[in-house]
């Protein structure tokens, strides 16, 4: 049941029909269906798999090797793949370069055709001190590029290391790859389908709750119940004793990043920032350096979906604003964070609060950033170049409050959609005040930007605005059927 990927599939297949070599790494964040996509459109059928084992501390069972002699264990697993694939004279393997020699035995006595050779968790395999990049590196030019027979598909959970040394500007792979695929999470169109194939009966705005707490990973919705309510499924999952999903923020950071406490201390400090903060602002809370680590930091979690960066009107794109973004990251955050013994029925409990009606206003706003493409779409502006950004503004006068708008689409034909994003179980009701506040808000837009376009007033609420006095004082409007449609 492949939901989605329409993209990636093609890609993937291209590369598997084309007539040359092709070198492909897929990453994406930890469960999000890599290895199930690859699997899927390659129909199972490889070469050569192997799958990266992440070293702890401890016996590795059968092998007698100490899991912290890394090398030598991820050697004996690769040894013990040849042979399950075929190559029967693999004994003892000391090195990486002898590693993918062997491989390359296996792959020439396999019959003509096309052969796809997939590396799952590849980040895995490069242990400290291994010297496995240039081996593969010298596998890929050395022998992959002398052939046009072969498929190397890498993958990881380990973005980082992906990012950095295989599809970044460093890295003794730089510009051998043929073809990336960053698989991002599901959108609120392809869970609603995921949900469906599972038998899943879910109301939207069910959805819309379950995609605020979850984001679109889909293991985390392979997870969920269908003889179960929501509200049963994330008490099941997240609250109860031995959840499934109960330590994950811990397994998530630690097995996207190979030294995760940077990227931890960032996502933490924007945890407590719904408006986001720039990199002074960070530092100063992280206590981080502010030197090219953090810069790597920032675009890896940037590039990985977790943050948002976007530059102010008329400010220097190195005093971008950093927000988090990440759903289940904020949802841990406000309700699990700190909580040792949590009631296990918590979220039926907790659903109808004014916490919870609070945490759904932000929540909302963070899936409309999630649905741009959806939200230009309904806007007719698909086909137009647009910039997208918050905008802040911070008055000298301390009787004023300030303003804040977390989405911006400033169009190339002139007209700039100021969106204010409502959660309202039933229609949203301008009233005098909120008028009042919306005029206001565009009027001070327009004086400290200083923008010649015109500037739209554009609701985005779950059920539409009701069709009152005030209603004609707003230009366009998105409701959550709008950001469904994929």
């Amino acid at each position: 049941m492949l939901i989605g990927r329409d993209n990636e599939k093609i890609d993937l297949e291209t590369a598997i029909g084309s007539d040359k070599s092709e070198f492909i790494a897929v990453y994406g964040r930890r469960r999000v269906g890599k290895t199930f996509l690859i699997r899927e459109v390659c129909n199972y059928s490889f070469a050569f798999e192997h799958t990266g084992i992440k070293t702890v501390k401890g016996e590795c069972g059968q092998s007698g090797l100490s899991k912290n002699d890394g090398m030598k264990y991820q050697l004996a697993e690769f040894a013990e793949s040849l042979r399950r694939y075929g190559h029967n004279k693999v004994r003892r393997l000391t090195s990486w370069r002898e590693a993918f020699l062997k491989l390359s035995e296996l792959l020439e006595a396999k019959p003509a055709g096309r052969k796809i050779v997939f590396l799952d968790e590849c980040p895995w395999m490069d242990t400290p001190r291994s010297d496995f990049l240039p081996a593969l590196d010298h596998f890929w030019n050395g022998w992959c590029t002398m052939r046009k027979d072969i498929v190397l598909i890498i993958c990881g959970s380990a973005a980082s290391w992906i990012v950095g040394q295989i599809d970044g500007d460093i890295g003794g792979l730089h510009n051998r790859l043929t073809r990336h695929i960053y698989l991002r999470p599901f959108n609120l169109g392809e869970c609603k389908r995921f949900a469906e194939a599972k038998g899943l009966v879910m109301t939207k705005t069910q959805l819309l709750e379950c995609y605020m707490i979850l984001g679109g990973v889909a293991y985390y919705w392979d997870l969920l119940r269908k003889d179960q309510g929501l509200a049963q499924n994330v008490d099941r999952l997240l609250f109860a004793r031995g959840g499934a999903l109960a330590d994950e923020y811990h397994h998530l950071y630690r097995a996207l990043f190979r030294k995760p406490e940077p990227y931890m201390a960032v996502v933490r400090a924007l945890g407590t920032k719904k408006c986001g903060m720039n990199r002074d602002e960070i530092i100063a809370e992280t206590g981080l350096v502010g030197n090219g680590k953090l810069t790597e930091v920032l675009r890896t979690l940037e590039q990985c979906d977790f943050i948002r960066a976007y530059s102010l009107p008329n400010k220097a794109k190195n005093d971008r604003i950093f927000q988090l973004i990440d759903n289940f990251t904020l949802f841990y955050f406000k309700f699990m964070d700190g909580v040792a013994n949590p009631m296990p029925n918590f979220w039926s409990a907790a659903e109808q609060t004014q916490a919870v009606r609070i945490w759904c206003g932000h929540a909302f706003e963070r899936v409309a950033l999630q649905h741009v493409d959806q939200i230009k779409a309904k806007l007719g502006v698909s086909g137009v170049i647009t910039r997208v950004f918050g905008w802040r503004y911070r008055a000298a006068d301390e009787g004023d409050a300030g303003a804040q708008v977390d989405l911006v689409i400033d169009r190339d034909d002139r007209v700039t959609n100021l969106c204010e994003v409502k959660y309202r179980k039933g229609e949203f009701a301008i009233d005098d005040k909120y008028d009042l506040h919306l005029q206001s808000r565009r009027e001070t837009f327009i004086e400290e930007t200083g923008t010649s376009n015109a500037v739209h007033l554009t609701m985005i609420t779950v059920n539409g605005v009701r069709r009152n006095s005030y209603w004609n004082d707003i230009q366009s409007e998105v409701t959550l059927d709008d950001l469904f449609k994929e």
